[in-house]
C-alpha cells in the first residue's frame, strides 16, 4: 500500500529569514493524521536568508540529521563541534542526554536551503554524539548512496534506531528498484524533480507512506535530474 503525501498538504510558516515547509506536526502546526510514521518524526524542509538561522536550543533522545540541497550551513554545539555543511554531506546528532546546538547560514549572499530528519531513538538516555560525513556526488548516482543506519560503516552515519536512510539521484528515464520487504515500512521524499513510484507521479515535495510492498520502483520522469530520499523503517 503507498500512500501519497503532496506538496502542497504540507504544513508550511514563512517567518521573512526562514521558509520552512513541515511533513509532519511541527512547531505551530498540528495535524493529527501526520505526527510522524513509524520511528520518523520530522521532515523540514527549510530555506534560510543570508546570515540568519536558529539561535542556541536544546534537544534530547532524538536523533537529528541534516542533509543541505543547496548553500551552506553552520553548526555548533555544546559538545565542541564548530562546523559548516554542505551539500553530498550527512550530519547526525544524537541528542541523547542533552544537547544544545545552532545552525545558522553563514553565506552573506547565497540562502542555504536542506532538510532537516528527526528519527525517534530505539533507546533513550544514551550519550550525546556528532557525525558529519562527506561523499563523492557520484555515490548517489546509478545508485543507492547509504547516508545513515544503525550499523553505519564507511561513510555511513551510525543512528540508534532500526532504521537505513537513502538517497538517490536518477536521470530522466532511468530505473532504480530497491527490496524493502513486506515485513518493512518506507517513506519516500522526492527532493527534486519528477519520478513514478510504483506507477505513482510524484513530484518536488510529495513523498510516499509505504507499506506491505515488496520491492520498490522508481523512474525518473521530466527532462532534468530527480533525487528522491528514502526511508527503510521497523
Amino acid at each position: 500500500m503507498i500512500e501519497i503525501r503532496k506538496s502542497d498538504e504540507r504544513g508550511h510558516a514563512n517567518h521573512g529569514w526562514l521558509d520552512s515547509h513541515h511533513t509532519f506536526s511541527f512547531a505551530n502546526y498540528y495535524d493529527p493524521k501526520h505526527m510522524g510514521f513509524r520511528s520518523l518524526r520530522v521532515i523540514n524542509e527549510d530555506r534560510v536568508a543570508p546570515g540568519r538561522g536558529f539561535g542556541a536550543h536544546g534537544h534530547r533522545d532524538m536523533e537529528i540529521l541534516s542533509y543541505v540541497l543547496s548553500g551552506s550551513l553552520g553548526h555548533k554545539d555544546s559538545m565542541g563541534h564548530e562546523e559548516v555543511l554542505g551539500p553530498n554531506e550527512i550530519q547526525r546528532m544524537s541528542a541523547g542526554t542533552g544537547v544544545v546546538h545552532s545552525e545558522f547560514n553563514p553565506s552573506k549572499s547565497d540562502p542555504v536551503h536542506f532538510l532537516q530528519i528527526w528519527i525517534e531513538p530505539a533507546t533513550t538516555g544514551t550519550s550525546s554524539s556528532y557525525e558529519q560525513i562527506a561523499f563523492a556526488a557520484d555515490e548517489k548516482q546509478g545508485k543507492w548512496k547509504l547516508l545513515a543506519g544503525k550499523e553505519g560503516g564507511v561513510g555511513v552515519a551510525t543512528i540508534n534506531q532500526d532504521a537505513k536512510v537513502l538517497v538517490t539521484e536518477l536521470a530522466a528515464g532511468e530505473e532504480r528498484s530497491y527490496q524493502l520487504g513486506k515485513q518493512r515500512y518506507g517513506w519516500a521524499h522526492v527532493i527534486k524533480g519528477a519520478v513514478k513510484l510504483n506507477g505513482i507521479d510524484l513530484h518536488a515535495g510529495d513523498a510516499a507512506a509505504i507499506s506491505s510492498e515488496d520491492a520498490l520502483a522508481l523512474v525518473g520522469e521530466g527532462k532534468e535530474a530527480s533525487e528522491v530520499l528514502l526511508f527503510d523503517l521497523a
